[in-house]
């Protein structure tokens, strides 16, 4: 992508390198920060599209910098750590990141999951201007006051204004709205929304559903839209329409 700046946050001169070189063969432009002070003043001047986070900086965590990231910019952040431990991963996401690699990691891979979260913050900041709305109404869900359009990542509140969600939270959304008042499994809600590989102590999903559950339930401490199935997973226990049709939305 042309013009499209990344952001590589990590204290391994060596990691930084590599990554360096791998990103420009693909055309994108590179900048480097390896502590907390640099990554927030590179944020706030270059304006990233994209931040690739270690999470271990020395004297600097990245959890922090992703926290105090949060307070001024909604750039995506990629998350990167030595160890596959599901507790980083569950705070990563709680922070609103927005996807996580792990060490050792392939390029490629690395490459891969780069394109994709850019491409859904483009689809989420193409929703938030001021083009006029999709009128494909097909691709507009309908529930419980809601409204989403799909392929502009945008969901409407009940008051008619947007509600922010993060790419994470738009997927598993999505995964509801098409397949209302069936019973999903954990494994199978982990499959739809990331394609990372779940374990029965992995509280990903839950600390996700919890998340989205404050944003579109009227009452996320006696949630009505999300059913949780105790031992199994969760199921979308509200009416899905497509807009101006009273057919249901069950794709699947």
């Amino acid at each position: 992508m042309p013009d499209t700046n990344i952001l590589v946050v990590d204290d391994d001169p060596k990691i930084r390198t590599l990554l360096r070189r791998c990103l420009e063969g693909e055309g994108y432009h590179v900048h480097e920060a390896s502590d907390l002070a640099s990554t927030l003043a590179m944020v706030k001047t270059v304006q990233p599209d994209l931040v690739t986070l270690d999470l271990q900086l020395g004297s600097d965590d990245g959890f922090d910098i992703a926290r105090q990231i949060r307070t001024f910019s909604q750039v995506p952040i990629i998350m990167v750590t030595g160890k596959d431990d599901v507790i980083d991963r569950v705070v990563g996401l709680e922070i609103g990141a927005d996807d996580y690699i792990t060490k050792p990691f392939h390029l490629r891979e690395v490459v891969a999951r780069l394109k994709s979260v850019l491409r859904r913050a483009q689809q989420a900041h193409f929703a938030a201007d001021d083009t006029p709305p999709a009128k494909d109404p097909a691709k507009v869900l309908c529930f419980d006051g809601l409204k989403v359009t799909l392929d502009r990542f945008a969901l409407i509140g009940r008051d008619d204004s947007p509600i922010e969600l993060t790419s994470g939270e738009f997927k598993l959304l999505r995964v509801f709205l098409e397949r209302p008042k069936r019973t999903l499994s954990r494994e199978m809600l982990m499959d739809k929304v990331g394609g990372i590989e779940w374990a029965p102590l992995d509280r990903t999903i839950d600390n996700q559903v919890a998340r989205l559950r404050k944003k579109i339930e009227r009452d996320p401490a006696h949630p009505r839209l999300i059913s949780t199935v105790r031992g199994i997973g969760y199921a979308f226990s509200c009416e899905v329409t497509r807009a101006n049709d009273q057919s249901p939305a069950n794709m699947d």
